[in-house]
């Protein structure tokens, strides 16, 4: 009966009206006791209420079922569907709505209906990938900032592939902790290709010269992060190194350079396709036979193998130790040892290994520089405070020999009378001025003519009054002064 007397009345309801009216049967629907029969009615006239021509209808709706996972299913998929006012609430929040159809959204929806997908509580690897795809820049940011999306290592790559250029999506990612390192090193590929792009632009560098910085910074950076890497996070960098064409012999010498035997060793077991536990006995062998057989199995130019050899044994001598301070400047010495053996080795060494050499010499006299500066500013003492000194009374104590300050507050002085002076002192003065005294000044005015005019005379200077100094205790700004 009630189902029959709503659909009579939201024939001629206005819009406002009917959202209410609809709001408050689709409650009813989810919370009252309903028979089967009126159950089925209402569900009827909700389905028949997703043919109304005000959105304000469908929303009330939608937000009535949006968190309910007892809500009609036909309705939520046909709200979820709907424009982007109606469906945003349940895309973002139903949990009825499958894999399939999420995805099948994101492929044709908008960019506001992919970014609520993108802030659902719980993403599946799927949904992230249909995404990481075709999704905008936006709902990436928001895929990103989600903590319950399940991004797989390829969402990852398309993600930097297709967005990686915006300052947005570069910062939300590299603030992530677990973020893998070979999507953080394509990270500062990506960024160190469009500062290139953008000095070439300016005219601020040339090509040449911009690409040459691009190469080292990120042969830089990718020391920095393998440093941080362990297990299959290192073997992950590496695979993406010799896929992108990074993994190159200078790479290989910068990372022994630097202490990074983790790097140097896993790049050889990546390119010979030995064991790890095979390399690292090559590696350390003594004879120098053992490591040029490895690196030529490993595809490095020839010319190298002085370097390389020379690296291991400065090595040897010099150790590596774990701060980093300490790795800068041990780096600074084994760059300037090997060197050093190069030049003045008895075969003749190739001109673009001692020009890379001499490079890296500068890079980390640079390095050691900057890092000694920071920590001499960080040792600098602190400027002293200044505070106000109150008022003290000096004491003189008998068992120290400089004065003894105590606060105490300022008083008046006590009054005192005027002691009576000698006989001697108090004969009259002869007659006439004293020496010291000042001489009266006449008056230089002159009487005025008018009678009613009274008299001006010019002041008088006489003999300033002598005051004699108090024999009592001593006052508190002489005592200051004194000390």
């Amino acid at each position: 009966m009630i189902v029959r007397q709503f659909i009579s009345w939201v024939r001629t309801a206005p819009a406002g009206e009917r959202a209410e009216a609809t709001r408050a049967l689709a409650r009813a629907w989810l919370r009252s006791d309903l028979s089967v029969d009126d159950q089925a009615a209402a569900e009827g006239a909700l389905l028949m209420q997703l043919d109304d021509p005000s959105p304000l209808v469908r929303q009330a709706m939608a937000e009535v079922f949006a968190r309910s996972a007892s809500a009609p299913a036909a309705i939520v998929q046909a709200l979820a569907v709907d424009q982007p006012s109606v469906a945003l609430s349940v895309l973002e929040h139903s949990s009825l709505l499958i894999d399939a159809d999420l995805v099948d959204i994101v492929a044709t929806g908008s960019s506001e209906t992919q970014c609520a997908i993108a802030r659902r509580a719980s993403i599946p690897a799927s949904i992230c990938a249909a995404i990481a795809e075709v999704g905008c820049a936006s709902a990436a940011l928001e895929l990103i900032e989600n903590p319950g999306a399940e991004l797989a290592p390829l969402s990852w790559d398309r993600i930097v592939e297709r967005h990686g250029h915006l300052a947005a999506i570069r910062e939300s990612m590299l603030a992530l902790d677990d973020l893998p390192a070979a999507i953080r090193l394509a990270l500062v590929a990506k960024l160190s290709d469009t500062l290139a792009q953008f000095v070439v632009a300016r005219n601020w560098l040339s090509a040449d010269r911009a690409g040459r910085a691009v190469n080292e910074a990120k042969d830089r950076s990718t020391v920095n992060i393998a440093a941080r890497s362990r297990g299959e996070d290192m073997r992950g960098l590496i695979g993406h190194l010799r896929a992108t064409g990074q993994l190159t012999a200078g790479l290989i010498l910068r990372a022994l350079l630097s202490g990074n035997i983790d790097l140097f060793d896993q790049a050889l077991v990546e390119l010979s396709g030995l064991p790890l536990s095979r390399v690292t006995a090559l590696v350390h062998d003594r004879g120098g036979a053992s490591l040029a057989a490895l690196l030529t199995r490993a595809g490095l130019p020839e010319s190298t193998f002085p370097a390389f050899r020379a690296a291991l044994e400065a090595s040897g001598e010099i150790g590596f130790v774990g701060t980093v301070g300490g790795a800068t400047r041990l780096r600074r010495r084994m760059v300037e040892r090997v060197l050093t053996l190069c030049e003045t080795a008895p075969t003749e060494v190739s001109e673009p290994l001692l020009i890379l050499l001499r490079r890296f010499a500068t890079e980390s006299a640079r390095e050691e520089a900057r890092v000694f500066c920071d920590e001499l500013v960080a040792e600098a003492p602190a400027e002293p405070v200044y505070q106000e000194v109150p008022a003290f009374e000096l004491h003189l104590d008998a068992g120290h020999s400089e004065p003894q300050f105590d606060e105490a507050e300022l008083c008046e002085p006590e009054p005192r009378e005027p002691e009576p002076c000698a006989p001697e002192l108090c004969e009259p003065e002869p007659y006439g001025p004293a020496p010291h005294a000042a001489w009266h000044r006449e008056p230089l005015s002159i009487w005025s003519s008018d009678p009613g005019e009274p008299e001006r005379r010019e002041p008088t200077f006489s003999e300033p009054a002598r005051y004699e100094v108090s024999r009592g205790e001593p006052r508190l700004g002489d005592l200051l002064a004194a000390a």
